[in-house]
């Protein structure tokens, strides 16, 4: 698990000053403690800094073919490199390392643009060729492992592992892009098809860019997308036993490593799975680590312990205040980009614990994505039964009228919330699952912009985006396209961002084996009642787990990490929230209205009104305002 960075001149083939290229390298060293280097030839440079896990002598980067013919800067872990290498060898290929850096070298070599079918893992590398002068870029599947990219005024193009790469790079122009303040406010993050440094892009996810000198800048291609359109016609138990079959094959995989390795254990039903399964397979106690806190109301460690007792596992636990609001400056320089998911601060601290002891560490991430797990899903799957009992010509003005005079409950949970439902039923599956699934309304965010933000934005709303992918998804119905959206935006942009730059934060790798792609392609073609059934997401995946865990392991509330941020607002960060309409960098922008972000932060102090989910991305935009622009 690396850093990467790099310059390559697409027009003419100038010389790469390898200086800039070191400080744009060096600026990740927090991703590559263990090492670094870097490469120059006429018009391209490749930096990277190393977390040694595989192959801990023979690894270094950037890495070249024995012919020097090709070089590559590569971030990740390709779980089945020994089949491709055995492959590649009965080909002819000659390995000098027992890593997976030098499969991909053989495997671009031997199969081209070809070889990303056949690498199963997390990635983000860049690999140029000397014979044909063509710099090649690709991210894996799911977007685990991110590549920001920019072209700059000399006509050549920078790409980094994070933006604060490119940012180390006096070329690159800091000019913001309103759009994706939208796009902020509306999601928590910034998505990846948009950044907030014009100019800026993120390879998406399953996708590759070929570069050419001497040719214009091309667009990504996609290698792979996911593809809920079919439905398995196998029967609920063959069903059953291929997860369980995948699941081992995905965990057992990525439990090879040169270094300590371990678990998180929240006590859910994804990561308990994943220690299960770790256990079966290992021949030692599996080290495991969870966070507590000190409200019994937030706190999971008793499920934690239950399971590590369970299956005997080296189990550590630390508790961390409620309050533990410390390392929000931290986070901020981290993100570079605004992020307002507050579980940041405690996915943070698991994972600087699970570091005292473990290079590596998997997580349970992916699997409410791929199996319906949030409540979300059920309620929207819940919705479209209704929507399909009567048409929009009838639903949207009827239920559009009721949900207006019906009084407003954010207090209340969400299937008693009959205002914000009637106002979703009356809107298309697509536009009310992008406003369920969002922060802050398209009417929220226009109630606090200036005249002149407004003017600028012209009419745009980052939900637009989310509807798109909905109204485009290869889905059958509109759970299909609820998660399919899920895994496009939500996924690599909030929970995979979260969990890279926490655990990279503190020079963790961290894995995701229910992110494994064919784990992902067999969860699209479940029948939809073996996702959402009886009012629970994860239906076949909590089924197949009775043989390992207990029922109220499985079946109890889905919890997940919780900061009392309303709280704080009301507290320590009063003085934040009302620093966001005065003396804030927000303020300097123009882009909001002062007496309206007075309004919303008075209103919240005051009782009035919890505000705390806007204070809190009001808060993060400002601190990445400051870091970024130096407002």
């Amino acid at each position: 698990m690396c850093g990467i960075a790099g310059i390559f001149h697409l027009e003419t083939a100038k010389p790469v000053d390898p200086a800039r290229l070191r400080k744009m390298t060096d600026s990740l060293t927090h991703r590559g403690p263990d090492g670094s280097g870097i490469w120059t030839a006429p018009g391209v440079g490749l930096g990277h800094r190393r977390l040694s896990i595989i192959d801990l002598e023979g690894g270094a980067q950037p890495m070249l073919t024995a012919d020097e013919a090709q070089v590559i800067s590569y971030n990740g872990e390709i779980y089945n490199f020994q089949e491709v290498r055995a492959e590649l060898e009965s080909l002819g290929h000659i390995f000098a390392t027992s890593g997976d850096t030098e499969v991909i070298l053989y495997a671009w070599r031997q199969w081209g643009v070809d070889c990303l079918k056949r690498l199963n893992g997390m990635f983000a590398f860049a690999i140029f060729d000397q014979r044909t002068k063509q710099l090649f870029m690709a991210r894996d599947r799911l977007g685990v492992k991110p590549l920001f990219y920019a072209p700059v005024s000399d006509g050549s193009i920078l790409f980094g592992s994070e933006l604060k790469a490119l940012l180390a790079n006096p070329l690159l122009r800091r000019e913001p892009e309103i759009r994706a303040v939208d796009d902020y406010l509306a999601f928590g993050y910034v998505p990846d098809h948009i950044s907030l440094l014009k100019g800026v892009k993120k390879l998406p996810a399953g996708h590759y860019l070929l570069l050419q000198q001497g040719k214009p800048e091309p667009q990504p291609l996609q290698y792979w997308d996911m593809d809920f359109s079919q439905r398995s016609k196998a029967s609920a138990t063959e069903l059953e036993e291929e997860l369980v079959a995948l699941m081992k094959d995905a965990v057992a995989s990525r439990m090879i490593a040169d270094v300590p390795l371990g678990a998180f254990l929240s006590g859910g039903v994804d990561s308990s799975a994943v220690v299960a399964l770790m256990s079966e397979k290992s021949r030692q106690p599996v080290k495991t680590c969870s966070i507590g806190f000190d409200q019994a109301s937030l706190d999971e460690t008793g499920y934690a312990q239950r399971v590590a007792d369970r299956f005997q596992t080296d189990h550590r636990s630390r508790t961390v205040a409620a309050d533990d609001y410390s390392l929000i400056d931290t986070l901020a320089d981290h993100f570079d980009e605004p992020f307002a998911d507050a579980s940041a601060l405690p996915t943070y601290r698991v994972a600087e614990l699970a570091r005292e002891n473990v290079t590596v560490a998997l997580s349970g991430d992916g699997a409410d994505e791929a199996m319906a797990g949030y409540r979300r899903h059920v309620f929207h799957h819940a919705e479209e039964r209704v929507r399909g009992l009567l048409p929009q010509s009838l639903r949207g003005p009827a239920l559009g009228w009721l949900g207006k005079v019906y009084p407003k409950a954010d207090w209340a949970p969400r299937p008693l919330r009959a205002k914000s439902t009637l106002l979703s039923l009356a809107r298309t599956g697509p536009e009310g699952y992008a406003e369920a699934v969002g922060v802050t309304t398209p009417a929220g965010r226009y109630a606090i912009y200036s005249n002149a933000m407004v003017a600028q934005l012209g009419g745009y709303a980052g939900e637009s985006w989310m509807i798109d992918l909905m109204e485009n998804a290869p889905a059958r119905n509109g759970l299909d396209q609820a998660q399919y959206a899920d895994m496009k935006m939500w996924l690599p942009g909030d929970i995979l961002t979260k969990v890279d730059r926490t655990s990279m934060a503190v020079s963790l790798e961290a894995r995701e084996p229910l992110l494994d792609y064919k784990l992902m392609e067999f969860a699209a073609k479940l029948p939809t009642n073996l996702r959402v059934r009886g009012g629970t997401g994860k239906y076949l995946l909590k089924k197949s787990m009775e043989r390992y865990l207990p029922q109220d392991i499985l079946y109890r509330p889905k919890m997940g990490f919780v900061t009392p941020i309303a709280q704080w607002f009301r507290g320590p960060l009063a003085d934040e929230a009302r620093n966001i309409a005065g003396s804030g960098a927000l303020a300097r922008t123009g882009w909001f209205d002062p007496q309206a972000l007075g309004k919303v932060a008075d209103d919240h102090i005051g009782g009035k009104a919890d505000n705390s989910r806007l204070l809190w991305q009001l808060m993060m935009l400002d601190k990445s305002m400051q870091r970024l622009f130096g407002l």
